[in-house]
């Protein structure tokens, strides 16, 4: 079983997204704490812009479609490539038959019996392409960047081969996700990356209330794994910010995609009674998406066509530049209807770490980051009388810019550095190959080995198992959340959830 430990299959959705910095970034740490990685992704999004960095990737990657769209995806696609995908999909079904008869009867038994979803047949389908190649290849564990797809196909690989998963959860994932479908992923898993203390009492809560055993046992496998942020790169401008100080106008700047959860109509009604008091400022809206066509029209009503600008989507390196000519940062996020929110915005710890002052949301994982009056300014998500109020202190007073935005910086260095943060990450995937010879659980496939239940309890204090107040793993395991969160932080309605398979 040696060839087992060579590798990561690292699984994604979709790779390279512009708007998933984060997974680049863990992608790169990974490879300079020399993890081996092989990369998989489900689909190639094909987008416009594409990172920069996404060249300094030396593992190699496949995509299990190649006409660019996950199975049942809307859309044209080549036809021709869509037969050779499933010629592929049939190969690869058979080979792992032919290998694991028990454990492949065994799943489709299971799919019978607990999951007869649309959604479910597709992720068996991708799964067994995965599963042949995982196999072949010689991976050793297999991990799932997010919770809802890309876990599900993980956790099919794990049943039909024994190869151990994890995955990850950070925000729309884990809140949209079906619970019951969630808690079983997290007890197959051997463990579980949460990137915010807000979404790790969530994925508590569901494991703690599932309604198996075996599951509401399994919550020390939910490991706090903050994402890290690159601080050579976002560093503070010399000199710092000095926008209606006497001369120029302001610089107020928001980064992220356009869409409901980022609370940009918020932020335009606050823009709105900025202008009204008088205040001098420019915005900068940077990031794309579906609601360009409303945002617009509304700073047209708004009369601030002259003072916000939607700037389009960027590459990281240019937002870098933008960061460096802004005053102040604005995150505006919103629990939308349903439950989907943000985790921690990365756009809030790269402006926290180019030295500026941070106007955030008490919304998910912002609280965690921004303390209030410390390293930024926290106000009542959706808002805009007491955002403006917010926005109007910094773009009038430079002297509290300088105070929180330095602040914001020293935290980042110190605390959440991109390298600092994927040490734990690194020494997990190294301990999961290191234990990758004996297979993990079973569907009644082919093998009875089996690795130990709970997750390896090593490594550093923050990324240890975690639990909060009455929510306690097995073994007794306690955890704080990140360093200045608010304890039992309020994370807004559950909301309602939908199964994805």
């Amino acid at each position: 079983m040696t060839g087992r430990q060579a590798s990561v299959a690292y699984l994604m959705k979709r790779f390279p997204r512009l708007s998933e910095t984060f997974i680049l970034d863990e992608i790169l740490g990974l490879e300079a704490a020399e993890v081996r990685l092989r990369l998989f992704s489900l689909a190639d999004p094909r987008e416009a812009i594409v990172q920069p960095d996404v060249a300094k990737v030396t593992s190699a990657i496949t995509y299990l479609h190649r006409n660019g769209k996950v199975v049942g995806a809307a859309g044209g696609a080549n036809p021709i490539d869509t037969v050779r995908d499933a010629v592929d999909f049939a190969r690869a079904h058979a080979r792992v038959f032919r290998r694991h008869p028990r454990r492949y009867g065994a799943v489709l038994l299971y799919v019978a019996r607990k999951r007869r979803h649309m959604s479910t047949l597709k992720h068996l389908v991708e799964a067994g392409l995965l599963a042949d190649a995982v196999e072949r290849e010689g991976c050793g564990h297999v991990h799932a960047a997010f919770a809802h797809g890309p876990a599900s196909v993980a956790h099919f690989v794990h049943l039909l081969t024994g190869v151990p998963f994890s995955f990850a959860a950070h925000a729309k994932d884990l809140y949209l996700s079906a619970p019951d479908l969630l808690g079983r992923k997290v007890a197959a898993a051997r463990f579980v990356l949460v990137c915010s203390s807000s979404a790790a009492r969530e994925m508590a809560r569901i494991v703690c209330s599932h309604p198996e055993a075996s599951v509401r046992s399994s919550v020390e496998k939910i490991v706090l794994a903050p994402h890290g942020v690159d601080v050579d790169r976002f560093r503070p401008r010399h000199g710092g910010g000095d926008g209606d100080g006497g001369g120029r106008p302001a610089g107020i700047l928001a980064v992220g995609r356009l869409v409901p959860k980022k609370g940009y109509p918020v932020l335009v009604e606050a823009l709105a009674e900025l202008a009204a008091s008088g205040a001098r400022f420019h915005c900068r809206i940077v990031g794309g998406g579906p609601m360009k066509e409303q945002l617009s029209s509304a700073i047209s009503a708004a009369g601030l066509q002259d003072k916000v600008e939607l700037v389009g989507a960027l590459s990281q390196q240019q937002i870098a530049d933008e960061y460096l000519e802004a005053d102040v940062f604005v995150q505006s996020s919103v629990v939308v209807e349903g439950g989907d929110r943000d985790g921690i915005p990365n756009s809030v710890l790269e402006a926290m770490a180019s030295g500026l002052a941070v106007v955030g949301s008490d919304v998910a994982g912002i609280p965690e980051v921004v303390s209030d009056g410390s390293t930024g300014m926290l106000v009542e998500s959706g808002n805009p009388s007491a955002l403006a109020s917010a926005l109007s202190q910094l773009v009038k007073d430079p002297s509290l810019r300088r105070r929180l935005g330095s602040a914001a910086r020293e935290r980042m260095v110190t605390e959440l550095s991109r390298e600092a943060c994927i040490r734990p990450v690194a020494e997990r995937f190294r301990q999961a190959l290191e234990g990758a010879s004996a297979p993990s659980g079973s569907a009644g496939g082919d093998s009875g080995g089996g690795l130990p239940h709970s997750a390896d309890q090593s490594g550093a204090a923050r990324f240890a198992p975690w639990t909060d107040g009455g929510v306690q793993g097995s073994a007794g395991a306690t955890h704080a959340p990140l360093p200045g969160a608010p304890a039992g932080a309020a994370d807004g309605p559950a909301g309602r959830r939908v199964e994805v398979g």
